[in-house]
């Protein structure tokens, strides 16, 4: 870490808030695309999103998004509320596909209600939270379906639907696959989602 990013950091500790967060608090924090931030029963919490994650997950939205049906969308990065009371949890999943009144708006916040699945691409930043936390808390707040983005050695995804209260392994998918969410297929090229463009190759 160079002295300046150290400084930056320190900056930032000291004006972290000293209270748990309401809802109307966050709502009032600015726009900042350089971190994941979320909200775990009042607290702040904030992750790196390095380029390549980005780029992965905005390319997963965009290859849902082209066989979703009418009031069905794929988003990045909008806020869930897993529980507005107090203290409150509002996630930020990597992608979400979402149903009526808010897919068709492409809403920029949403309830589990509103959620057909919720997908995580797990980073090295991101494990417990994503394998562990998060499976706990979407499966209590009734999402039904939950996919995880493996990266680290090799490309996977795994699926798990909701049965019983608890996520229940579905499958694991690696290369191009055609994946069913209620009926609709969804054909995905997961190596897309990560490679990187050749020199030479136009944008």
């Amino acid at each position: 870490m160079t002295r300046s990013s150290s400084a930056e950091l320190l900056k930032s500790v000291e004006y972290w808030p000293n209270h748990l967060l309401t809802i109307a608090e966050w709502s009032l924090l600015p726009e900042n695309n350089r971190y994941c931030r979320e909200l775990v029963d009042g607290v702040l919490v904030v992750a790196p999103q390095p380029p390549r994650h980005q780029l992965a997950v905005w390319r997963l939205a965009a290859q849902l998004e082209r066989a979703l049906p009418r009031r069905v969308a794929a988003m990045a990065c909008i806020e869930l509320i897993i529980d507005d009371g107090t203290p409150p949890t509002v996630r930020v999943p990597d992608v979400l596909i979402v149903c009526g009144a808010a897919g068709a708006e492409h809403a920029t916040r949403v309830r589990p209600g509103d959620v057909l699945a919720a997908i995580e691409i797990v980073s090295p930043g991101s494990r417990r939270v994503d394998r562990v936390m998060k499976f706990a808390e979407y499966a209590a707040a009734g999402i039904g379906h939950y996919w995880l983005l493996e990266t680290e050695e090799s490309l996977r995804l795994l699926t798990h639907r909701l049965q019983d209260g608890q996520y229940l392994p579905t499958g694991e998918y690696s290369g191009q696959v055609t994946l069913e969410l209620d009926g609709v297929s969804l054909p995905l090229d997961l190596d897309a989602l990560t490679a990187l463009r050749a020199a030479g190759v136009p944008v």
